[in-house]
């Protein structure tokens, strides 16, 4: 199925991209990956209030964590004039969204099969996390066997990410959806809480310092969303 035929056109009236329902927005990939979405994609409406919070300029270039599928990158194309760019470490799923992109004919769209830790964040504006490492926590919550999976993982890969965080400017705008926010560093800022507190904006606010970061993470960097308060796990 095409893009064209999931997606209302751009003048319909009353057509929006967040009218669409997931399970038809969906369709645009396989049945395989479809069974997959209700755990581990993001719903349009959150996709498209989250990229509306990160991309606040034109051309703003948002690095989505884990893309997976590529969903939240395919929606926020559709409702911004920013630029989107997914990782991703299994192949399969990238060659998915990218199949995804070309039948939506998105331009301000790409997916990189990589390792997040072999990713420098300095050329991105903004970031979008949706518990991309979680599975490396919970043995019966993972999408496949296709990659290594390990707590030890989880740490790094948080680590990394924290790190890249902190490097950016002040001013960098952050969401995530759901989790703990471990890859947060305490230099940012939540501003804003969204559908139950699971969709959340973060904003550097101060200079980072990597030593500080060891003794510093709050009840702020907790899960308080939907699902009740959950204490930190670093």
């Amino acid at each position: 199925m095409s893009g064209s035929e999931i997606l209302p056109a751009p003048n319909a009236a009353g057509g929006e991209v967040t009218d669409v329902e997931d399970e038809k927005f969906d369709l645009i990939y396989s049945a395989k990956i479809r069974r997959l979405s209700a755990i581990f994609w993001t719903p349009v409406r959150i996709a498209a209030a989250a990229a509306k919070l990160l991309v606040v300029k034109p051309e703003m270039h948002v690095l989505d964590v884990g893309c997976g599928a590529g969903k939240f990158c395919l929606i926020g194309a559709q409702v911004t004039e920013g630029r989107f760019t997914g990782v991703e470490q299994r192949e399969h799923l990238v060659t998915a969204a990218r199949a995804a992109a070309a039948a939506f004919d998105l331009v301000d769209v790409e997916f990189l099969h990589a390792n997040v830790t072999d990713l420098s964040f300095a050329g991105y504006d903004a970031f979008y996390i949706f518990n991309p490492f979680e599975e490396n926590m919970f043995a019966g919550h993972k999408i496949d066997t296709a990659v290594p999976l390990a707590p030890d993982l989880f740490r790094r890969y948080t680590a990394h990410v924290a790190h890249q965080l902190g490097e950016r400017p002040l001013g960098t705008r952050v969401v995530t959806y759901m989790g703990y926010a471990d890859d947060i560093p305490s230099c940012y800022s939540c501003e804003q809480a969204l559908f139950g507190e699971d969709l959340k904006l973060w904003v550097k606010t101060r200079e980072y310092d990597p030593a500080l970061e060891q003794l510093q993470l709050g009840a702020s960097r907790s899960y308080t969303g939907s699902q009740g308060w959950q204490p930190p796990r670093r």
